[in-house]
């Protein structure tokens, strides 16, 4: 009988030293869940190749050859070119934040030649608002049927037939 006893406790024993294990690896795998994670996107040029660049004497074709093509080119012409990088933190299931930002805008003269080169951060950058073009609320989606039966009431005899 006693020896019956003694499997029993040795069986209950390993089934509790198997929970414990199984709730220790799920512990862990939630927090390892939790874990930051990054994500780059984009290219700066390193500052060995923008000293290169000489203000002035470089042109559009001679800064994409030296530093390559820029992320963005100027938006209301190609003045300007920018390379743009940036650092994202994703934590679990919250919605990623950006953490880092660089932006590095080169600029020209009217003439093509490199006129300057800078570089701007994160706490450097604005919301900015872009123009919304909404449509009028009056313009409803209706459908053939119901411009059909919407018309059924504003039908007179004058309107039909005449005097």
């Amino acid at each position: 009988m006693r020896s019956r006893h003694a499997a029993i406790q040795a069986g209950a024993g390993s089934r509790l030293t198997c929970v414990r294990l199984t709730l220790a690896l799920v512990m862990v795998a939630l927090l390892s869940a939790c874990a930051p994670q990054f994500r780059d996107h984009g290219y700066i040029p390193p500052e060995s190749e923008l000293a290169r660049l000489q203000v002035g004497v470089d042109t559009r074709e001679s800064v994409i050859a030296s530093v390559g093509a820029p992320t963005i080119a100027g938006v209301l012409g190609d003045d300007d070119f920018y390379y743009v990088q940036s650092r994202f933190q994703h934590v679990g299931f919250l919605a990623p934040e950006e953490i880092e930002r660089s932006v590095l805008a080169i600029s020209f003269t009217p003439a093509g030649t490199l006129a300057n080169i800078e570089r701007f951060g994160l706490q450097d950058g604005r919301v900015v608002a872009l123009s919304r073009r909404v449509t009028v609320e009056s313009v409803r989606d209706t459908t053939f049927i119901r411009q059909l039966l919407g018309n059924i009431g504003r039908l007179d005899a004058e309107t039909l037939f005449g005097e």
